[in-house]
């Protein structure tokens, strides 16, 4: 019931990392590709042994709960490319949100959360959080001052994601972070839309880090999954005590199909990334366009803020049609390449409305509070040549 070795080589550049850390050849086999290992039961050796797993007091699986060696890898491999001590996969990315706020949460507790988050994020605080009597405050997270003004006695964690979901604002989490630290609250950090190979915020002091692996880990556009990454003994209990009692495992063929989609993520991450500021440069010259919100562009308010702490600027491009909401329902149902969807980080070029999509709970009229303007359009760049994906662009443009 020993856990395979993780071998990391801190020499190793990052693309190394994402095809050898946590794996290597399977003793006795000497297979180089993960197995897939469903077990639902794990026998054991003697019953001081199966004690000591069941405690935690051991390493090993014992139910398929609580997780499976597949999955255990991934987990591994995860913690490392983040620089945290452990990682816990779960079934989605809203999987990974709820059981990161609930570890920190009960009734009565509050939370501070950035106001422009994501939409699914918003709707679990306002419909479960308060069912269950947990207390939260939507604030401008840009503003120290803000943050502070809200922090209550019953304040037990402050939640962020940098880049935003859908306006890619951005947030100092390293300012952030010192913030926390002096009032002794942990700050989670959603990191979906950069992964680690573009931004860990552990670097500049986050102390929870979670991802929907369903995006740009995976890759692929066929497994959810979710992350949440951090000390050891937080991620122990949130496996023993959260994600086991809620029944959000991560099962094995989902995880093997992240651990196949890591080895090329920094070759994906690299195309998405070039290909959206090349569509981000056509759409800010484009008379059609209200706006476009992209960190890499020296346009965006934060694009210094962007060069500090993140190594790329990601691959979503959000941008306004003229002529507001059925204007942009029409551009992006006269897309031809382009394809309406809710996801991001496939290999295929996707787009979304959010106010009426992905952040659909948020109620009309609070929209503009949380960053959203009702034209936006978000665009998760895919890895087709961006010469085909600009054209499609202009050809959908030209019939507005």
């Amino acid at each position: 019931m020993r856990e395979r070795m993780i071998m990391v080589n801190k020499d190793w550049k990052f693309s190394t990392k994402t095809i050898h850390n946590a794996q290597g050849p399977e003793e006795g086999n000497r297979a180089i590709s993960q197995p897939i290992i469903p077990a639902v039961a794990y026998a054991f050796d003697n019953a001081e042994e199966a004690v000591q797993v069941v405690n935690g007091e051991g390493e090993g699986t014992f139910y398929g709960r609580f997780g499976n060696p597949t999955s255990r890898t991934l987990e591994q491999k995860i913690a490392s490319l983040e620089g945290t001590e452990d990682a816990l996969g779960v079934s989605s990315g809203m999987a990974a949100i709820s059981i990161a706020l609930l570890n920190y949460l009960k009734s009565g507790d509050h939370v501070v959360v950035t106001k422009d988050v994501y939409g699914g994020t918003h709707k679990f605080l306002t419909n479960l959080g308060e069912r269950v009597g947990i207390e939260y405050d939507f604030v401008d997270c840009n503003e120290l001052a803000a943050i502070e003004e809200k922090i209550k006695e019953n304040t037990k964690a402050i939640y962020i994601e940098t880049p935003s979901n859908p306006s890619l604002t951005l947030i100092d989490i390293e300012a952030v972070s010192k913030l926390t630290k002096e009032r002794g609250l942990p700050l989670i950090i959603d990191n979906t839309f950069m992964t680690p190979y573009l931004q860990r915020p552990t670097e500049f002091g986050a102390d929870i880090v979670i991802h929907s692996a369903t995006k740009y880990l995976n890759g692929h556009g066929d497994a959810i999954a979710g992350f949440v990454c951090g000390d050891k003994e937080t991620i122990q209990h949130m496996r023993q005590n959260v994600m086991g009692d809620l029944g959000q495992p991560l099962n094995a063929w989902e995880s093997y199909l992240i651990l196949r989609g890591l080895k090329t993520l920094t070759l994906r991450v690299d195309q998405h990334c070039s290909n959206a500021q090349k569509v981000a440069k056509f759409l800010e010259s484009q008379d059609q366009v209200k706006r476009v919100y992209y960190p890499g562009l020296a346009s965006h308010p934060q694009h210094e803020l962007a060069k500090r702490q993140m190594d790329q600027m990601g691959g979503i491009v959000s941008f306004e049609i003229k002529g507001g909401v059925e204007a942009g329902k029409q551009f992006i149902s006269d897309l031809k390449l382009a394809m309406i969807s809710f996801s991001l980080g496939d290999p295929e070029t996707l787009v979304q409305h959010p106010a009426s999509m992905t952040h659909s709970s948020i109620p009309e009229e609070e929209l503009a509070d949380f960053g959203i303007p009702k034209g936006l359009i978000r665009l998760s760049t895919g890895l087709e040549d961006a010469g085909d994906i600009i054209k499609d662009l202009e050809q959908a443009l030209k019939k507005l």
